[in-house]
């Protein structure tokens, strides 16, 4: 693939290629984008990656057969704003290097960043393009791919925790890491993510509190905590109050948006029931009350009586 080290581009997705990551690629190290979502891929990712691919912006394996654990040269991809591996069998600890993705921590894009989005040609420019997921659904991304970040590693068979370094990606906008095997508590700085739209967590083992700082995230439009096992009450803000209760069920939570925890109920006590009970106890002790003075009050008049002739 010598003729193609000037390669820009790479988009791939949705054929019937297959075997391991293409070492061809190697080579070429221009690439602003790789796509090949949606093949039949196979085998782990080279450590090479984060080395070859400096410049790289958009790095899509969506719906492949990737296995292994992800390599901490990851890290690497300075410019990375999209990174989709989602639907995958990758195994092992999220790496603690996604911190470095300098492209993810920016709050604000540089004028000048968009230019590397622009590809020249004969007849004029061609506007890259990507797919990606926000809010549980895809979008093409094209005029605005400059302004877009994004991470999904949902449905993988990933373990351990979420890296704190997350919270430094300050510029994400959207991640996914639902339907994994992932335990912890969710980063208490989350709060820090200021432009945050989207956060999908639903289906691992995630335990403790929802974290406050939640309440800070104004662009928040979608939250999903489902079906783990975090336990406390939500905390109160305008956007986690709008969001449907089904973005908290499966876990021992109360509060708005719930009205009822089924998960609680057992632990809710009946008041109903108590205060009927204790109406109940007022009741037999007024009449048993009555009967005693009515007794003792008939014996003291009558009772002499009964001695007294006269």
């Amino acid at each position: 693939m010598k003729v193609l080290n000037s390669l820009l581009s790479l988009d791939l997705r949705r054929n019937r290629l297959n075997g391991p990551f293409p070492s061809s690629l190697e080579n070429c190290t221009k690439l602003h984008k790789i796509d090949i979502a949606e093949n039949e891929f196979v085998g782990g990712l080279p450590s090479w990656l984060g080395m070859r691919f400096s410049t790289l912006i958009v790095f899509i394996l969506r719906s492949n057969k990737f296995n292994g654990e992800l390599p901490q040269e990851l890290g690497q991809l300075k410019d990375l704003q999209i990174l989709d591996l989602a639907n995958n069998t990758f195994v092992g600890i999220i790496p603690r290097c996604i911190g470095n993705f300098s492209a993810m921590v920016k709050g604000k894009k540089e004028v000048g960043d968009e230019v590397e989005l622009n590809y020249s040609y004969f007849f004029g420019v061609l506007r890259e393009s990507a797919m990606g997921t926000n809010k549980g659904n895809k979008y093409q991304y094209d005029t605005i791919l400059a302004l877009f970040t994004s991470m999904d590693m949902s449905s993988n068979n990933l373990s351990g925790d979420i890296p704190i370094s997350l919270t430094r990606l300050a510029g994400l906008r959207s991640f996914n890491f639902s339907k994994n095997n992932l335990t912890g508590r969710i980063p208490n700085d989350i709060g820090d993510m200021k432009v945050l739209e989207s956060v999908h967590l639903s289906e691992n083992q995630f335990y403790g509190q929802i974290p406050q700082s939640f309440t800070s995230l104004s662009t928040l439009s979608y939250l999903n905590l489902s079906d783990n096992n975090v336990s406390c009450m939500i905390p109160l803000s305008t956007q986690l109050q709008s969001f449907d209760p089904t973005s908290f069920q499966g876990n021992k939570l109360w509060g708005l948006p719930l009205l009822v925890n089924c998960n609680l109920d057992e632990n809710i006590p009946n008041h109903e029931y108590e205060d009927d009970e204790s109406d109940n106890d007022e009741v037999d002790w007024f009449y048993i009350s009555m009967a005693i003075g009515f007794a003792l009050s008939f014996w003291g008049v009558c009772g002499p009586l009964l001695f007294k002739r006269s």
